[in-house]
């Protein structure tokens, strides 16, 4: 079945964006958020995403206009999804919130229609025993700036059908990503090895072993990695990471178990650039973009 209609179920950070990489590949999406402000929030963000593009060459004023015009804004979810062919949920990272929106998804989208969720670690068998529908449910793993990032990593569940991987392979290479495919255990490829690398940062910082601008430089000059732990994790959230750690800690073991410090900040409020500070505090650099 040919995927037309997108809905992306969430406003924030990831859905956004995944809704603006759809766009940009030619599909017509709908946001769907019921917080209001939220959804002009993620229309401000998207046009200044568009407008960057424009300016850097990435796109063209033809495709920035296709664009806008294929992006839906909605806060009704059952008129949202009542045409989907595809329902990307990105919503927090929390059982029971998967488990209300996967339920009304499956009470009110079309019976074609293929379910994704943007997960970082949580299973899509246990996701999509919230639908009934398993055979064309799947995980669809961002990754943040997903306008930026070139990977989608796919995770087939206990009873994901082969149409639907290659469905959901053809919609992300659409939207320009290179995929792999993997079978469904706790955190995937990805989040594992980046919450052992991310955790194992904190316990360094916690020890005193050296500054965040110091260990963050060590492994982006000595290990070749892009961002610094302390960098990426101020970007995903601090919260988001935690959360994440605890379920791999629940269903991996010890080495998994979240740093005290990383606790420590999250109940402080410092959740990364979401919130102005984490382990770097960001509120300077937000005045002078004021300024």
């Amino acid at each position: 079945m040919m995927i037309h209609h997108i809905v992306v179920i969430g406003s924030g950070v990831m859905g956004r964006e995944i809704a603006y990489v759809g766009a940009i590949g030619g599909y017509t999406v709908t946001v769907v958020d019921n917080n209001s402000s939220a959804l002009q929030h993620a229309k401000q963000e998207m046009n200044t995403i568009l407008e960057k593009g424009l300016v850097r060459g990435k796109i063209s004023t033809e495709q920035a206009k296709q664009t806008r015009k294929n992006i839906i804004y909605e806060s009704d979810i059952a008129k949202a999804i009542g045409n989907a062919d595809l329902i990307i949920e990105a919503v927090p990272e929390k059982v029971e919130i998967k488990k209300l929106v996967f339920e009304t998804m499956e009470e009110h989208a079309p019976t074609h229609c293929y379910f994704a969720t943007n997960t970082s670690t949580m299973s899509p068998t246990e996701i999509a025993s919230f639908g009934k529908r398993p055979e064309k449910t799947i995980a669809m793993h961002f990754f943040n700036p997903v306008h930026k990032m070139p990977l989608v990593e796919i995770i087939r569940g206990l009873e994901t059908s082969e149409e639907t991987i290659d469905a959901i392979k053809e919609v992300a290479i659409r939207m320009g990503k290179e995929t792999v495919v993997i079978n469904e255990f706790p955190g995937f490829v990805t989040s594992r090895i980046s919450a052992l690398v991310g955790n194992e940062a904190f316990y360094m910082l916690q020890e005193g072993l050296g500054t965040p601008e110091e260990i963050d430089k060590a492994i982006k000059l000595g290990l070749n990695y892009p961002m610094g732990p302390f960098e990426l994790v101020d970007l995903v959230g601090l919260d988001t990471r935690l959360n994440n750690l605890k379920y791999l800690h629940e269903k991996l073991g010890e080495k998994y178990r979240p740093a005290p410090l990383l606790e420590q900040y999250v109940k402080a409020g410092r959740l990364g650039r979401k919130s102005g500070k984490g382990v770097y505090d960001y509120t300077i650099e937000e005045e002078l973009m004021k300024k």
